[in-house]
């Protein structure tokens, strides 16, 4: 009796145990489960483009699936409708101009390989039956090896790879198979004819439902990119130069951070630039816009962004360590000269980033440019001055730093003058007049 109560009792044991590691199993899956769908949530909260990029590529899957369903479109191309969909699973980008450049570069390479191969298959025919396949061989072989080569030129390289490559696969299969083929004609037709669908269905997809254009998001990221420069410009003024500025802690500061992402634009930015020239007038943005000063002024924001790094790495190192003391005096001086510099900079960066996003003339950002330019100009003479610039050698360093950074970002205001005039910006008193209006209206 006693044994059959504790072999009872273990079986009762081992199912609690078990039923404690179901539940258990089940509270993870279900808080994985959350934790993914809170991450998607995260996603989609912070760009609802992505989620209308999403749904507009189901409803171009879905519009050429219509050339499947439909029996007498499908009599007509038959199996060859599957190129249609294929066309849209991989052409269909997330931008206007990505989805440009890869539709008119399949589509174009299509109908060009087709052309060749046919008239490659013309050929081969009239050296006989044993010739044929030698000479179609020779074709698949030069054009291939050629095409091939032409992807190694930065030029095709950046603007043409993916019609290079389509090139290569049209090219091949329509060769190869007009040795077996009969009707070569009918299905490099079919094929071409399919793939254009394919290639429109995308086209009018993107750009007619809920556009994303590359150009704007450019023309955002130059702006974004200025407004992190200055943030980190006016937080050195706020910890670092000002009267009773804390000075300690900076390491665990936001604004030593905020300069990185800059460092890390170069390949988005050309991205978007590449796509961008390829996507038609916009809002403000016309045809043949100059988005290549985009790219000069994201390489003089990432300039400005690595000397950003070299001080805030000297700061950092500087609070950690101890100095001798130092001429207090003139390091009031330097302090008070590198707080100009800071805040005259920033509001300038400021300036520049808001007339790039009203598209206006920065005329506003020279007022602050002057100042930063007159402050660093002081303490360079200053310094060259002062024999106790040893004992203060930490405080000439930032100084030196400092003073590059507002030449840097006069490089960029001047980028910025130049982009405002090649792309016609508004002037400000134009558009002051027309907020006046407005309102008295």
């Amino acid at each position: 009796m006693e044994v059959h109560q504790q072999v009872v009792s273990g079986a009762g044991g081992e199912s609690a145990r078990c039923g404690a590691g179901l539940v258990s199993a089940a509270g993870k899956v279900r808080g994985a489960v959350a934790a993914f769908g809170a991450k998607l949530g995260k996603i989609a909260r912070d760009d609802p483009r992505r989620v209308a990029h999403s749904l507009k590529v189901g409803l171009a899957l879905t519009l050429v699936s219509v050339l499947y369903y439909v029996r007498p479109i499908f009599n007509n191309w038959g199996v060859s409708t599957m190129w249609a969909v294929l066309t849209v699973v991989v052409v269909m980008e997330y931008t206007v101009g990505g989805t440009l450049i890869k539709g008119l570069n399949r589509a174009f390479a299509t109908l060009l390989a087709g052309f060749i191969a046919v008239g490659a298959h013309k050929v081969a025919y009239l050296c006989g039956n044993h010739g044929e396949p030698v000479v179609l061989a020779i074709f698949v072989f030069l054009l291939a090896s050629a095409a091939t080569f032409s992807r190694f030129i930065p030029e095709v390289k950046a603007r043409y790879d993916y019609g290079v490559t389509i090139f290569i696969l049209t090219f091949s299969l329509v060769a190869v198979s007009s040795y077996r083929v009969e009707e070569l004609i009918r299905l490099a037709h079919q094929r071409f004819s399919t793939i254009a669908i394919g290639v429109a269905t995308c086209l009018f997809t993107a750009i007619f439902v809920c556009p994303v254009w590359a150009g704007e998001d450019l023309h955002n990221l130059a702006a974004a990119n200025l407004d992190k420069l200055a943030d980190f410009l006016e937080g050195l003024e706020s910890e670092c130069f000002r009267e009773n500025a804390p000075g300690e802690n900076l390491e665990s500061k936001p604004f030593l951070q905020v300069y990185k992402s800059v460092l890390n634009s170069k390949a988005i930015e050309d991205s978007l630039c590449n796509f961008a020239k390829w996507e038609p007038g916009h809002g403000n943005f016309y045809f043949r816009y100059p988005w290549g000063l985009y790219q000069k002024l994201g390489a003089l924001s990432r300039q400005c962004a690595s000397s950003m790094q070299a001080l805030a790495s000297y700061i950092i190192t500087l609070t950690k360590s101890q100095y001798p003391e130092a001429n207090m005096e003139l390091c009031l001086k330097v302090r008070t000269a590198c707080g100009e510099m800071s805040l005259n900079s920033a509001k300038a960066l400021r300036e520049l980033s808001e007339a790039i996003q009203t598209m206006t003339a920065p005329s506003p950002a020279r007022t602050h440019m002057s100042a930063a330019i007159r402050a660093a100009k002081g303490l360079r003479a200053e310094l060259s001055q002062d024999a106790d610039l040893a004992k203060v050698m930490h405080v000439a360093v930032i100084a030196s730093l400092l003073s590059e950074l507002v030449t840097q970002t006069k490089k960029i205001a001047e980028s910025v003058d130049n982009l405002a005039r090649a792309a016609q910006f508004k002037d400000p008193e134009d558009t002051q007049k027309d907020v006046v209006i407005n309102v008295a209206s």
